[in-house]
């Protein structure tokens, strides 16, 4: 039967057209019957990715098992090693806790953002990487340590400075482990986690994923561990025990008279790592709980590295491996499968935030100055960067001019790491024969070829940069930061009891 022979059918109206329209209500209606009756497993795998990302502060990317540290004792890191993408040339450019923050946050190089020194503030209007997964439908969660609000390490930091991050439990910055403060949203009332930070906020934050995998919207969760920083001696107990008796093995360049206190130091740094990876476990072990680990990115990083010992240093801001290199595991079965690939990309710390976005089929800001390798770390596409800039504008801290810091450029190579100071070429190391870069190439005939070439890159990188390469006072003075006689921001100064420090 057709609809000409249906005789309630009113003669004034053309059958076909009668007959399209319904064949596009009814097609109409099996879309969205389908849309909210398909299995809980389609709906998720249409879903767009989580990001669990794990920034932990000061830890060098030599000192893991799987990077051959035999006094590391890192066995769920090792086994993430081993079912992750493990980027071995990430470099922190600029190695020191805030201008790494606020790279990581903005996409930028830090004479963009103006974040060159600890303790001053990312400025409230940059486009963030919270602000756009917010604005892109993403629930956004941050815990721990922030370090880019510049208003005191303990001060109440307002959603005004919360740069796109909802979910809140945040300290500007600490190192007192134990009695770790915080504040909780918009409220100002400082709170206190109730025992050992990172595992107090390692399982706050397997609360927020648990709720966050019933929910519809993606999420974006930041978990920033202030250890294994020093004070190195400050882990529980039973992670303490662990190295107490240890034989502690130092790397060839530590020298013979900082050898004892280099032992002593590692031996609370591993105890902090042990107790990080730990808590690693547990979020790992939360995400596949919850049926999310396939379609979530669990990322592994730090901010910087540690020197402990090694060229007669402590800390970071130098140009060495052992400061500027850093970890960077990215687990993301969904995309990379869960068989382990070493990638050779110099990932620097701008170029995390599009690599996250693209991945996530984000669109990248214009603000944004870091490249996008997402394509490259799905085999997609061809590295073609072949060196990444690190710098030192203004030295402070642990490392002011007074105790032998200095301003410097220089380019990472997959093989060479080239720097310049004020006065010229200052260091030149051919890593893959001088792995513990002992042998400082500057000036050697034999290499005078290469250090031109190398300078070359550089003065490309820097020109690219619009970097002119100043004294670090005159930035001091056109981003109109205020420093004391240490040539350092000043910060309301505590110890690691809360105490005033009386300098």
């Amino acid at each position: 039967m057709v609809f000409s022979q249906l005789k309630f059918y009113p003669q004034n109206v053309d059958p076909m057209k009668l007959l399209k329209a319904t064949l596009f209500v009814l097609i109409a209606c099996c879309l969205i019957s389908a849309k909210y009756s398909a299995p809980e497993s389609t709906r998720k795998a249409d879903k767009k990715p989580n990001i669990v990302y794990v920034l932990v502060d000061q830890w060098r990317a030599q000192a893991f098992g799987f990077a051959g540290d035999p006094n590391a004792h890192t066995p769920t890191l090792d086994r993430l090693a081993a079912q992750s993408l493990n980027v071995r040339n990430a470099v922190s450019g600029m190695p020191v806790c805030s201008p790494h923050r606020a790279s990581l946050l903005t996409g930028q190089y830090p004479l963009t953002h103006g974040v060159f020194m600890n303790d001053v503030l990312l400025d409230t209007t940059a486009t963030t990487l919270g602000k756009v997964y917010r604005d892109n439908g993403y629930a956004t969660g941050f815990i721990g340590k922030w370090h880019v609000d510049g208003h005191g390490r303990r001060s109440y930091i307002p959603p005004t400075r919360q740069q796109g991050f909802d979910y809140w439990k945040v300290l500007e910055c600490t190192h007192n482990y134990n009695h770790s403060e915080y504040y909780e949203g918009a409220s100002p009332q400082r709170k206190v986690w109730d025992g050992y930070d990172v595992t107090e906020q390692t399982d706050d934050a397997i609360q927020y994923i648990k709720k966050q995998s019933t929910q519809e919207a993606p999420f974006v969760l930041f978990i920033s561990m202030g250890a294994p920083h020093d004070p190195y001696q400050t882990a529980p107990e039973k992670y303490r025990k662990m190295f107490e008796n240890k034989e502690i093995i130092l790397r060839d360049n530590v020298p013979a008279d900082k050898r004892e206190q280099a032992i002593t130091s590692l031996r609370g740094y591993y105890a902090h790592m042990a107790a990080i990876d730990d808590n690693v476990n547990k979020l790992w072990q939360t995400l596949k709980d919850t049926g999310i680990e396939e379609n979530t990115m669990l990322v592994f990083t730090a901010d910087h590295g540690d020197l402990l010992g090694s060229h007669g240093w402590w800390n970071k801001q130098q140009p060495y491996d052992e400061s500027i290199r850093v970890p960077f595991l990215l687990h993301y079965p969904k995309a990379l499968g869960t068989t382990g690939k070493t990638s050779t990309t110099l990932l620097n710390t701008p170029d995390i935030m599009p690599t996250l976005l693209s991945l996530s089929g984000i669109a990248i800001p214009k603000t944004v100055e870091g490249t996008d390798f997402s394509k490259v770390f799905l085999g997609k596409k061809k590295d073609t960067v072949q060196e990444t800039l690190i710098s030192c504008v203004q030295p402070f801290g642990q490392w002011t001019r007074k105790r032998g810091g200095k301003e410097y450029r220089g380019i990472v190579t997959d093989r060479y790491t080239y720097t310049r100071d004020l006065n010229g070429p200052w260091q030149l190391f051919d890593n893959q024969k001088d792995p513990y870069q002992l042998n400082n190439l500057v000036g050697k005939a034999d290499y005078a070829s290469l250090q031109a070439d190398l300078d070359k890159r550089l003065a490309r990188v820097l020109k690219t940069r619009k970097d002119e390469f100043r004294p670090g006072l005159e930035y001091v003075k056109q981003w109109n930061y205020v420093i004391d006689d240490t040539e350092t921001v000043p910060y309301n100064k505590v110890n690691y009891e809360g105490k005033p420090i009386v300098e």
